[in-house]
């Protein structure tokens, strides 16, 4: 790969992957039923607007899912993949592959976000555990769900939380399965270059 080759995947991949991210967290922040009126879900928000409305015409939510927001992911990640492979290959590929590829790429998306946010959240709850920042307020809305479940099995530890040992334990449960999910749909070699996260 040339220089100009990797500046261009360079700028796709970042430009492309940050908004993606953009679009994700709104989908899970939906899902977590988080602050709307926080102000980095009104940057969400409005920052996925202008391409989520549009397909939220053609495609309705179904029992508190944004499908519209998980579509749009879909077709994001897509065009990151087959933009890239143009740089990279000088050609599209298969469109089924690029599909499935996008799939499990949104997979991996999804688990870092968990990841990060829960390490951010444990970090956080020793070094400033009654902080009102909004982006804290924001992280542990969403990582709450995953959290939920392990608070109820867990037995009350006296006033330490242990459940985020056994996220990051399912956390990493799911990111090995999406490897191998990986390697199923045929991401060797230049697929993983073309797939952020994997």
């Amino acid at each position: 790969m040339g220089p100009m080759q990797e500046i261009g995947t360079l700028i796709v991949q970042t430009l492309g992957s940050l908004y993606l991210l953009v679009i994700m967290l709104r989908f899970l922040l939906q899902l977590a039923r988080a602050d709307f009126y926080n102000p980095i879900s009104q940057f969400i928000v409005k920052a996925t607007n202008p391409l989520l409305i549009p397909i939220r015409r053609i495609v309705p939510g179904v029992m508190g899912i944004d499908l519209a927001g998980l579509l749009l992911a879909l077709i994001v990640q897509f065009l990151i993949i087959e933009v890239c492979a143009l740089i990279i290959i000088g050609n599209i590929i298969n469109p089924l592959y690029a599909l499935m590829w996008s799939a499990v790429g949104l997979l991996a998306l999804t688990a870092n976000i968990f990841f990060w946010g829960l390490l951010i959240m444990v970090i956080t709850s020793w070094i400033a555990p009654q902080s009102d920042n909004p982006a804290l307020l924001l992280v542990r809305q969403l990582v709450e769900p995953v959290m939920a479940p392990f608070r109820k099995l867990l037995p009350d530890m006296g006033g330490i939380d242990i459940s985020p040992i056994f996220a990051f334990l399912a956390l990493n449960v799911v990111q090995i399965l999406i490897k191998y999910l990986a390697a199923a749909a045929g991401m060797g070699g230049v697929a993983r270059q073309l797939v952020m996260g994997i």
